[in-house]
């Protein structure tokens, strides 16, 4: 059979060497004294240095870096300014100088860690990063639920702080890099990218056990009056974790300048550390440290204090609706697509073009369904409302070792990062199975949530002005709610029975619209910001951007006491000029009709027979307004016909 064989003609079967594996070429990088290769060159010192410019045949330049005394550690920072000002003359020579040291970094750079992530696919994370994901005080993160006690609602919300973080840093080195291979003039170095992903990858180092419960319902009730964010938990995580874990030489090997690096990067997560100078006439000073104004654009991707559009929200919409089974409206994709920085009055922002502004009042209408649908379910709230009160009853009795052999509780645990570094979800098992006669209150709270015995809704309702709420006035509202027994009813109620939640709806900025924070460019000048308003884009957007939810929870779960409670709750919010429940014509039909303004109006009411109508209107909208009125064009502004008619009238 070998012998069917056909020879090739253009192999010369004789030759040996043809067959030979080839051998690897191994670029030589002299150590110090150039004596063989060095894996970094951060390490070269002067000698090494001139050793690689002879190897590179520019030898004749060695005598200007011996001069300067240009070790390793300065290669990375040299321009084309600096060669020219220690008398490198021809520009051919400095940029051929320039382009040898830059192949350095390809040389001397370290393999990125690939994870594997669901939202996101395959990412590359540094080095640097990878260091910092493994450490305690990080890997404390994957014990955290990302959703708290929505877990215990949406059997898919399993994930944790930990992976969305991870998710969080690669999407701040997507932005970022993005920008900087549109902008080359914006100037980013390597080191803003890396401040930037670190931010990312930190910036939720801070939350406590079950996430927002801890921060949001917890520490307000244990430590009332006490103003403490989770963001300023992160800020003394991460000074934490970097002095625990020697990583500040490691952070300088990778090139970082300490400590302004290490401000910016806490200035990404918290904001300003220190408060701004008062001023009485001019503008306000610049607030951060960690950057110049000049590169204010930066503080926009992680934590966007400004209008809320960051990576922070594209990672948990992608990350949340996937896991809770919800459709995600918002593709971050497409914002990177077109994002670009603008200069706004003498500081840069991060923009997008003017036809991403309905994506963009998607995104915050994704944020709202989101919380609507998930974060705020009625059933999550008693949850993690049974926690919380498990938490407060168990403070006092669980103790927690912290810095120099200190003990701390449930409660101070956030004043000692050793101590917070042990405070997990985790302490929902140690009451459950523990056996301390003190915890027993505790631990029946939690047994009634394993076993689904839950405190009942009883009934939602909206104030009609938005109130400003403290933890004393819940109790006396649950009080007050308690005594507004309707007549017929011989059910009696005393105030511990009742819990008074008020939860707040909104676009992410309280009561204004973000989008009037969000400067758009144009496809014909895209140098030019310019400001969308909310008629500009549609009129089926809302008129508010906030609102308030009032619900009441009922501890006695009996048949009996949750009718009687659904009509005391029905007779408390008429006595509040509350609206009327959904419901409350069905739980209270003897008491609806006693108010009033609840009773309905069927010219409100939408009939069929009214169809004809309403088509007749939807025709006469003439541009987008009824009756005739016009709105200004998105990119009025920047047409040119349109820039002698824009400025006459004032939007």
């Amino acid at each position: 059979m070998d012998n069917r064989k056909r020879p090739r003609d253009d192999l010369a079967c004789n030759s040996a060497d043809n067959f030979k594996t080839p051998e690897k070429r191994v670029s030589v990088l002299p150590r110090r004294g150039g004596s063989s290769s060095d894996a970094d060159f951060r390490n070269w010192d002067v000698e090494a240095t001139c050793c690689y410019l002879r190897q590179e045949g520019l030898g004749e330049w060695e005598s200007k870096f011996k001069e300067q005394q240009i070790t390793g550690v300065g290669l990375r920072y040299l321009t084309d300014a600096h060669l020219e000002k220690i008398g490198i003359g021809p520009l051919g020579r400095r940029l051929q100088i320039l382009h040898s040291l830059q192949k350095l970094w390809h040389i001397t750079s370290v393999p990125a860690k690939v994870f594997n992530d669901p939202i996101h696919g395959h990412i590359e994370l540094h080095p640097l990063l990878v260091r910092i994901i493994d450490t305690p005080q990080f890997q404390r993160l994957r014990h955290i639920k990302q959703l708290g006690g929505t877990y215990l609602v949406f059997p898919g919300a399993s994930h944790n702080r930990f992976e969305h973080s991870i998710g969080v840093g690669h999407l701040a080195g997507r932005l970022v890099q993005a920008l900087n291979e549109r902008q080359p003039e914006l100037l980013i170095t390597s080191q803003d990218i890396l401040c930037v992903q670190i931010a990312g990858l930190c910036h939720d180092l801070g939350h406590g056990p079950f996430s927002h419960m801890y921060d949001g319902m917890f520490i307000p009730k244990v430590r009332p009056g006490y103003k403490w964010k989770h963001e300023m938990a992160s800020v003394k995580m991460f000074d934490h974790l970097v002095r625990e874990n020697d990583l500040e030489s490691v952070m300088q090997d990778y090139g970082l300048s300490l400590p302004d690096d290490l401000t910016f990067i806490k200035e990404q997560i918290a904001g300003p550390l220190e408060s701004p100078a008062s001023t009485r006439k001019g503008p306000a000073p610049w607030p951060y440290k960690g950057r110049s104004e000049e590169k204010s654009f930066l503080y926009e991707i992680v934590a966007n204090k400004r209008n809320g559009i960051d990576v922070d929200k594209w990672d948990y919409f992608a990350r949340d609706c996937y896991h809770l089974g919800i459709q995600n409206n918002f593709d971050y994709r497409r914002f990177l697509k077109f994002a670009r920085v603008c200069e706004v009055k003498g500081t840069k922002h991060v923009c997008t073009r003017e036809k991403e502004v309905g994506n963009l009042y998607d995104m915050f209408h994704t944020r709202n369904c989101l919380h609507r649908r998930a974060y705020q379910h009625k059933v999550g709230n008693i949850v993690e409302t049974m926690i919380t009160e498990a938490l407060v009853k168990a403070d006092p009795h669980i103790q927690i070792q912290g810095s120099g052999g200190k003990m701390f509780t449930l409660s101070t645990a956030i004043d000692d990062m050793v101590a917070y570094t042990k405070l997990t979800d985790y302490v929902f098992e140690q009451i459950l199975y523990s056996s301390s006669p003190e915890l027993a209150g505790a631990r029946e709270i939690l047994n009634n949530i394993i076993c689904r015995r839950l405190y009942k809704c009883v009934g939602q309702t909206h104030p009609t002005s938005h109130v400003d709420v403290s933890q004393g006035m819940l109790l006396q509202w649950a009080e007050e709610v308690a005594r507004s027994r309707p007549s017929g009813t011989d059910e009696v109620f005393q105030k511990e029975d009742f819990v008074v939640n008020v939860i707040y709806m909104d676009y992410g900025m309280k009561s204004k619209n973000p989008i009037n924070n969000v400067h758009f460019y144009c496809k014909n000048d895209p140098t030019k910001a310019i400001k969308i308003r909310k008629n500009q884009v549609s009129q089926l957007l809302p008129e508010k951007f906030a609102e308030q939810l009032i619900r009441v929870y009922c501890k006695r779960t009996d048949e009996r006491s949750l009718e009687a409670a659904k009509k005391y709750f029905v007779q408390w919010c008429m006595d509040h000029n509350f609206t009327k429940p959904q419901d409350g014509d069905v739980t209270a039909p003897e008491l609806t009709p006693l108010k009033k303004s609840w009773a309905s109006n069927d010219k409100d009411d939408d009939d069929d027979d009214d169809e004809d109508e309403d088509d007749d209107d939807y025709d006469s909208m003439d541009s987008g307004h009824p009756a005739g009125g016009h709105s200004t064009p998105q990119n009025g502004t920047l047409k040119a016909k349109a820039r002698l008619f824009t400025p006459k009238k004032d939007l």
